[in-house]
């Protein structure tokens, strides 16, 4: 979204006599102001990441504060990570034992070369633990809601970390 900012301040112009000269005054009658601000750079964008509970778990992430995110050897999800800004928020899904989203993480990092691999091709991230979920929402819960119908975690199961629209995010 974009507003701009200008100011336009009218005049009137009158003719006024001053010690016998003759002289033209601008006097103000009013100004109008508009304030643009250009906040696409402020917009917050929203992911999930899958791990498997087993290799790398929520309680992990909590306990580590801090992780890079490295391995992903999908491009679309190599894409994913690209896309990732500073701040933006990670569901964290644990995939194959458990089927839930646990908690919420933030990315602490934006990508960089992932240090796994000498292969320029692939990124890695850093996440940070915001905070864990009171109650997990199950990938049956997920599917039970029409709304989260078109989410990517249903719709590319396969995927280990995908876009989460902001109506999905809510």
């Amino acid at each position: 979204m974009q507003y701009s900012v200008f100011s336009k301040q009218f005049f009137m112009v009158r003719q006024a006599q001053h010690d016998g000269h003759s002289e033209f005054v601008e006097l103000p009658t009013k100004t109008i102001s508009q304030v643009t601000i250009d906040n696409s750079h402020f917009t917050m964008n929203y992911w999930l990441i899958k791990s498997e509970p087993f290799k790398y778990s929520w309680k992990q992430l909590e306990k580590d504060g801090k992780t890079d995110w490295t391995g992903i050897r999908n491009y679309a999800a190599r894409n994913n990570l690209k896309a990732m800004k500073k701040n933006d928020l990670v569901f964290f899904y644990h995939s194959n034992e458990g089927l839930d989203i646990v908690g919420i993480a933030t990315v602490a990092k934006e990508f960089y070369q992932d240090p796994t691999t000498d292969d320029e091709a692939w990124v890695a991230v850093d996440l940070k633990a915001d905070k864990k979920l009171k109650r997990p929402v199950s990938l049956a819960q997920i599917k039970a809601e029409k709304r989260l119908s078109q989410m990517a975690l249903i719709k590319i199961s396969r995927l280990s970390v995908s876009p989460v629209t902001d109506e999905e995010w809510k």
